[in-house]
Order: C-alpha cells, then structure tokens, then sequence
C-alpha cells in the first residue's frame, strides 16, 4: 500500500515544486521531490523604477517586439547563433532594451562559442551595477537568472565556466540588449 501525503508546497519560476512523504509499507518512509510545470507567471513584475513598476503585460506587448517581449517578460530564450550581437564586438555599453538601464561592457564581452553573447562581468557604475542574479528553477534544471536591477526584465543566465579572473559566463539574449556605440 502506498500513501502520498504533500508535506510542503512552494512556487519558483513557473514550476511549482512539491515535497512528498511516501509510505511504501510501515518500514519504509522516504520524502521525494518533483516538480510540476505550470504557467504560473506569465511576465516579470518591475522591482525597483517607478517608471516600470506600473506597467501591465499589455503595455509591455505594446513597448517590445514579439521577441522581446517573450524573453524579456516571459523567460523564454532565443534560439542559438540567431542574436545580432552574438559577434558583435565594437566598443561601447549594452543597455537593457526595456528600460535603458546600462548592465554590459564590451570590455568584458568575448566568444564563449554557444551561441549567445557573453560576458565576464557586469558593468558597474558609480551606483552599481544593474544586473541582479537570483535562482532559476524552471525546465527541471537548477541555474541563475540574470536579470536587470531597474525593471526586472529576464536577460539570460550567468554559469561558472567563464575566463578569469571572475570565472563567470554572463550567457545573455542579444534581444534582451540594445548598443551604444562609444563616443570617440
């Protein structure tokens, strides 16, 4: 006889993770994790610019392409090799494409081979930086999100295969990014 009782619930990004207590017999007891894909969150909710904080999924619809829209609000990604700044290396800033917010150099940018452009570092500003990392559970895989400080827009993710010194790979949608060449 089997016995599943649901000991705690908790969302992530749109995966819902639940923790049970199966009871093969009286002898055997053993807690098991899965998880369950639903469509919980259909775009990210700006955090911190009162700009951005009130805008709804329509307004964001009518601001951003299709593209941008799906990775930037809706965590999706675009499909390798397909970006126009996957081998783009002029100098100068990448802004997030949804609220200006300055978050890549191309100082730090260089060819990780995967597809996507990458970094080594965020760009950091007398105020900080604009980029925030935070845990991303979706697609039953366990990664950290990058995503921008000032309107909460899902930029990629960030691994720890990258160059020295900080051995990061900021793996970054180019239609999350827009360019501004550097001024001569």
């Amino acid at each position: 006889m089997a016995l599943f009782t649901i000991l705690r619930r908790f969302p992530t990004r749109n995966l819902s993770c639940n923790t049970i207590l199966v009871a093969i017999d009286s002898k055997n007891l053993r807690s098991v994790s899965y998880i369950v894909a639903t469509r919980k969150r259909c775009y990210a909710k700006p955090a911190n610019d009162e700009n951005f904080r009130n805008m709804t999924k329509a307004e964001w619809e009518e601001r951003l392409t299709r593209q941008q829209f799906l990775v930037c609000r809706e965590q999706c990604t675009e499909p390798p090799f397909s970006g126009q700044y996957n081998t783009h290396y002029d100098p100068g800033i990448y802004h997030c494409v949804c609220c200006g917010a300055e978050l890549f150099s191309s100082k730090d940018k260089f060819n990780s081979g995967t597809g996507w452009p990458s970094f080594k570092a965020a760009f950091k500003s007398d105020k900080g930086q604009n980029v925030i990392e935070r845990q991303d559970n979706s697609h039953g895989m366990l990664r950290i999100e990058v995503i921008c400080r000032k309107c909460d827009s899902h930029l990629g993710h960030v691994f720890d295969d990258g160059p020295e010194p900080s051995g990061k790979r900021y793996c970054i949608n180019s239609v999350a990014l827009k360019f501004t060449l550097e001024s001569q």
